[in-house]
């Protein structure tokens, strides 16, 4: 019995490989397979293994957690339409309590954002009235008073003309 059970698994072995091997060519001889492959997309997978294999556990793995999403929506969408009225009444009175929050925060920021604007104009054109004066002009240029009165002697000349 001892040799008996080496030649049986071997050719359970065989039998596995052959059907497997019949398994492949049914998917390589497959029309929308061999439509993927003559792609560009297939081709590139091709000619790069690693990534398709990467792909392709990628995939796999990823199949769990896109299940366990697909189930929630159903049972999501299953508590909607059981509750629907109650849960309406909630989300918009929770989205309308959100919306009075966001627009009381957003008037206080417009609020201070236009006080700190106002005095930034305040400061900023004291300022240059203060730097382009002409009281500092005729401080730093006592010659200069004299021009000034000529000019205002002749723009007054004019004027009156």
């Amino acid at each position: 019995m001892a040799k008996e059970e080496p030649t049986s698994t071997l050719k359970d072995l065989q039998e596995l490989q052959k059907r497997l091997s019949l398994l492949l060519e049914s998917f390589k001889n497959n029309s929308k397979v061999v439509a993927f492959m003559k792609s560009p997309v297939g081709q590139y997978l091709d000619r790069h293994p690693f990534l398709a294999l990467t792909l392709l556990v990628f995939i796999a793995v990823s199949a769990v957690p896109v299940g366990f999403f697909l189930l929630l929506v159903v049972f999501t969408s299953l508590a909607a339409l059981v509750g629907v009225i109650l849960l309406e009444g909630l989300v918009i009175s929770v989205g309308g309590l959100s919306l009075l929050c966001v627009l009381c925060g957003l008037g206080f920021v417009s609020v201070a954002l236009s006080g700190t604007i106002m005095v930034s104009y305040m400061v900023v054109s004291s300022l240059i009235s203060f730097w382009f004066s002409p009281r500092l002009l005729i401080q730093q240029n006592p010659s200069a008073d004299c021009q000034l009165a000529m000019k205002a002697a002749d723009f007054e000349g004019l004027y009156q003309e």
